[in-house]
């Protein structure tokens, strides 16, 4: 019963996390053109971001809507969902891995705080510090498993902002050589011309991944691992919120005697909104660094801007960003995150009790005729 009800909970997660994956994907596009956007601080802009004819810095920092609008007006509606099919395929993946474990692991820390009671130690549930682990060891399993799939949906949500800006800088190099070798306005204009009207190179899925193996070979789509790894915290802490709100619900209900302790859908989506706020906000910086080592590192040309790992890319922000580099698009992530996971544990739970109804229907049509 515990693998049909690990398999369900697989099922139902893949299931639950594509519809909420399609519904907040903008969402998460945006923000990760936002987390991976470089604002150097003042007192740095001047000797490493390239200056257009204006003498402003190419690199700003953009809010949400301005960051819509620019990808709406440069891309169309489409650049919102650039890299949709390898996210809803890790999507699918990540959350059946995830809840596949989870449920697993779930399983043998309840039978094992019963085995505590039994033996006089505990009063059979699991506490919160057992939830962590639980957590983190699927969430760890996750993270190794589905890697390689998230380095390409962030290449493909990245990847014309990252060719903007190299365009950026061969017109910026032109004007620069024509100053200084007094070129011709028209060559100049020519040359300008030129650059303006190539067109975006096509984008795909293979493509991304062409590019990160060439970039650094197989080692190439695990980049951002370790992070990801120390992220596990994230839904770590979510599920230990979740577990514990859902557990006080149904103790406070049972201390009424009102006999249904069940759980609303509308209770699930308000706790699991709750549980993943808390998580988000604790755990933003390391997502912003991952997202900056899987992100393509030519910006602009300038070595200080390309990061060789976690640590180096923690000390770079640092050193030419400051603090608030590591919460650029933060409120994005925020609203995303929190309505895609509400999204997500609604459903989730939904489709569980579906396909339970459904096994057990099943098993008693086998029975029957056995």
């Amino acid at each position: 019963m515990s693998e049909s009800n690990a398999i369900a909970n697989g099922l139902a997660g893949a299931g639950g996390g594509i519809i909420a994956q399609i519904i907040t994907y903008p969402l998460q596009a945006v923000n990760t053109r936002q987390q991976t956007e470089r604002t150097l601080l003042k007192k740095n802009k001047q000797s490493l971001v390239p200056q257009s004819s204006n003498g402003i810095a190419t690199a700003s920092s953009s809010g949400f809507f301005l960051q819509l609008f620019q990808v709406i007006g440069n891309e169309g509606w489409g650049g919102l969902y650039s890299g949709l099919k390898p996210s809803l395929l890790g999507t699918a993946a990540s959350q059946g891995i995830y809840y596949f474990f989870y449920q697993i692991f779930k399983n043998k820390a309840v039978a094992i705080a019963a085995a505590r009671k039994v033996k006089g130690r505990g009063d059979g549930t699991v506490g919160v510090f057992g939830w962590l682990i639980v957590a983190a060891i699927a969430g760890s399993l996750n993270v190794l498993f589905t890697n390689p799939i998230w380095v390409l949906v962030t290449r493909m949500q990245t990847h014309t902002q990252a060719e903007r800006k190299i365009m950026d800088e061969k017109k910026e190099a032109i004007r620069k050589a024509a100053s200084e070798s007094s070129l011709a306005g028209s060559t100049l204009e020519n040359k300008l011309a030129e650059l303006n009207s190539t067109k975006p190179r096509p984008f795909g899925t293979v493509h991304a991944a062409n590019e990160v193996y060439n970039e650094a070979g197989i080692v190439g789509f695990w980049k951002g691992v370790i992070p990801a790894l120390i992220m596990v915290c994230n839904p770590s802490i979510q599920f230990m919120i979740y577990e514990s709100s859902l557990k006080h619900l149904r103790e406070k209900r049972s201390a009424k005697k009102q006999g249904d302790t069940t759980v609303t859908a509308l209770e699930v989506f308000l706790v699991g909104a709750i549980a993943k706020l808390g998580a988000t906000v604790s755990t933003y910086p390391l997502q912003v660094v991952k997202s900056r080592l899987q992100a393509k590192q030519e910006i602009g040309g300038n070595n200080s801007l390309r990061y060789s790992g976690t640590f180096d890319a923690i000390l770079k922000m640092i050193r030419y960003e400051g603090l608030p580099g590591f919460y650029k698009g933060m409120s994005t992530k925020i609203v995303q995150s929190v309505f895609a996971a509400s999204v997500l544990f609604m459903i989730k739970e939904e489709l569980v009790k579906a396909i339970m109804v459904l096994a057990n229907k099943r098993k008693k049509v086998v029975l029957k005729y056995e």
